[in-house]
């Protein structure tokens, strides 16, 4: 098996638009969660959620032209910014034509291209339109972040989009991996993207009874691991790496910013919507037997932690299961308590933050923690990010469905 490394990032998040932002805002225990402001006034007035981790100040025609933007809903303009700085910061720019056959791209989301979605349905249903714009279908379809990506950087190679709820982003790359291990392809654009800040999946949302209140003070929203925790906070973005087969980017001279050493992968296989210990449990040991690496060689977990009240019991019953004794030794944090929950993104976007962590020497904290919940009583990095010399690391995502999608990353 071939060994595969991270050689380049990109990230279009609440919290930042860039990874060195982005990551700054997460030590400062910064949320990004603010009032809804993306959408008509009159439609966040019939909200019972008005606050979401929306990417402010993102003006899509400083990225694409008008001609461009006629074919990208949302979550496909944010991979494709995203996928810019990776390939950008990896020192590659672009391929050369020898090397895009053995380039592959694999962005996973939760929604697609809901915005178009909500849009022209408003049209046919509210406003009886007759017709709609040819390009509906290439701009809501799923897999329109990875076929963008895979033409704008002409990559030939294997190209899929997973979408597996809340766990895309990690099963993208997750399997991008197992694609470079197995040598099908030298090179790997993956992560996740979702938009799904409007109208129609809010009120979904709403239905479930699992999203926060912003209870006068929007930033507090999201406490995950908290015991006075209320709900979810719904986020947008995408990151993308450049994964890279390890002896590839050796050649090169490329800056490896963490090795890519596991991946877990299954299901619960019980409920649609309540998660077991089990499942989650079994991945991150699977994760961390491909990974070669004993639990206690583990410093940090990028936990799933929702901020719902079963979620993060969950998550802590499973961390003591795998780890034993040692997991009251590991640091644990959800940074969705400052990014938001981005549905299909959020295993991507976690990630990066688990990499500037094991590459910095610096944990970012679990934001808004105030009290504590006798049922999680692990080291959640309260409010205040740590300095700390990390060795290896895991990113948890776990989604509706039970499909669990575990991620290791170690210093090289």
């Amino acid at each position: 098996m071939r060994r595969v490394v991270i050689t380049g990032m990109g990230v279009v998040a609440a919290t930042g638009k860039t990874v060195s932002e982005f990551f700054r805002q997460l030590v400062e225990a910064r949320p990004g969660t603010r009032p809804i402001q993306n959408l008509d006034r009159g439609v966040v007035s019939r909200l019972n959620c008005k606050i979401a981790a929306e990417v402010s100040g993102f003006d899509p025609g400083q990225h694409f032209t008008e001609k461009e933007l006629d074919q990208l809903d949302r979550f496909s303009q944010f991979a494709l910014v995203a996928a810019r700085q990776a390939l950008a910061d990896s020192g590659l720019g672009e391929f050369s034509v020898p090397q895009q056959p053995r380039v592959g791209v694999c962005i996973g989301t939760a929604y697609g291209g809901t915005e178009t979605l909500d849009t022209h349905y408003f049209s046919l249903y509210a406003k009886n339109a007759t017709r709609l714009p040819p390009l509906v279908i290439p701009r809501l379809m799923y897999n329109a972040a990875t076929c963008q990506v895979s033409m704008r950087f002409q990559a030939r190679g294997p190209c899929l989009t997973p979408t597996t709820a809340c766990s895309s982003g990690a099963h993208a790359i997750g399997e991008a991996y197992r694609i470079i291990q197995h040598g099908e392809a030298d090179w790997m654009l993956a992560g996740g993207s979702d938009a799904p800040i409007t109208y129609g999946v809010i009120r979904c949302w709403e239905a479930m009874r699992v999203l926060a209140p912003d209870n006068g003070n929007p930033a507090r929203a999201c406490r995950p691991f908290s015991g006075d925790r209320q709900g979810i906070v719904i986020g947008e973005g995408a990151a993308v790496f450049l994964l890279e087969d390890y002896e590839a980017a050796r050649r090169r001279g490329a800056q490896v910013y963490a090795e890519l050493a596991g991946y877990g992968a299954n299901s619960d296989a019980s409920h649609i919507t309540q998660p077991s210990v089990e499942g989650p449990a079994r991945a991150m040991r699977l994760a961390l037997e491909d990974a070669r690496l004993s639990p206690e060689e583990i410093d940090y977990v990028n936990a799933h932690g929702t901020a719902t009240k079963v979620n993060d019991v969950i998550e802590t019953r499973a961390l003591k299961e795998v780890f034993g004794a040692y997991a009251k030794k590991l640091a644990v944090s959800s940074t969705k308590s400052m990014h938001g929950h981005v549905m299909g993104a959020s295993g991507a976007i976690e990630l990066v933050a688990a990499v500037e962590a094991l590459r910095q020497g610096v944990i970012p904290p679990t934001a808004n923690y105030a009290t504590p919940d006798p049922d999680c009583d692990l080291d959640y990095v309260p409010n205040q990010a740590r300095e700390r010399p990390l060795r290896a690391a895991i990113s948890n995502s776990f989604a509706f469905g039970g499909l669990n999608a575990v991620l290791v990353l170690k210093r090289v």
